[in-house]
C-alpha cells in the first residue's frame, strides 16, 4: 500500500472514476453502471454522507468507500428490515453508520487498501456501530469484514434488483485492528 494514499474523496466529481473501479471489481455492465451513477449521486445528498478514495501518486483512483448514517426510510433499510426483524435484530438499523459501497481495483486487491478505507471511514463515524451488505458467499470481502469484527446479522437477503442473495453484517465501532 506504500504507493497508494487514502484520503477524502470528492465522489461527485469523481463518480465516473469510482464506478469504473466498481465495474471492474464487481463485474458490472455499462447499463448497471449508468443506474448506479444516479444512485451514488442521490446518496451524496443524504445527511452525513462521506467518501474516501485510494489514489496512486499519479492521481489514479484505485479504490473507494462511501457511507452515511443509516436512515430507516432509505430503500436499503426498508429491504433489509424484515430480515433483521425476523431475527429480532432490527435495532442494528438505528444509530449505525452504513457502508454503502467499498471497492478496490482488482490489480490493487490484497494490499490492505480495503481495510484502510473501511477502518478510516468508520473511525470518523459518530455512531456506535456499522452495518453493510455483501454477496452471501464466502469471499475475500466477507473475510475482511469478519476480521474487522463484522458478524452476519441476516443471511439470504434478496434485493429486488440483484439475482444473488446478500448477507447483512454488523460490527461495533471502532472496528477490530489486527
Amino acid at each position: 500500500m506504500d504507493d497508494v494514499a487514502v484520503g477524502p474523496l470528492d465522489l461527485a466529481a469523481r463518480v465516473d472514476d469510482a464506478l469504473a473501479v466498481q465495474a471492474l471489481a464487481f463485474g458490472l455492465s455499462q447499463d448497471e453502471v449508468a443506474v448506479r451513477r444516479h444512485i451514488v449521486l442521490r446518496h451524496l445528498g443524504c445527511r452525513g454522507a462521506r467518501a474516501l478514495g485510494a489514489t496512486t501518486p499519479e492521481g489514479h483512483l484505485v479504490g473507494f468507500v462511501y457511507g452515511m448514517p443509516n436512515d430507516r426510510a432509505h430503500w436499503w433499510s426498508t429491504v433489509v428490515e424484515p430480515y433483521l426483524r425476523s431475527e429480532h435484530l432490527d435495532h442494528w438499523l438505528d444509530d449505525s453508520f452504513v457502508i454503502t459501497e467499498l471497492h478496490v481495483h482488482p490489480a490493487y486487491q490484497g494490499r490492505g487498501i480495503g481495510r484502510a478505507l473501511i477502518t478510516r471511514i468508520t473511525d470518523e463515524a459518530a455512531e456506535p456501530r456499522s452495518i453493510l451488505s455483501a454477496i452471501d458467499v464466502e469471499s475475500p470481502a466477507r473475510g475482511l469484514y469478519r476480521s474487522l469484527g463484522y458478524i452476519d446479522i441476516a443471511r439470504r437477503v434478496l434485493f429486488p434488483s440483484a439475482p444473488t442473495p446478500y448477507a447483512v453484517m454488523g460490527a461495533p465501532l471502532p472496528l477490530i485492528r489486527p
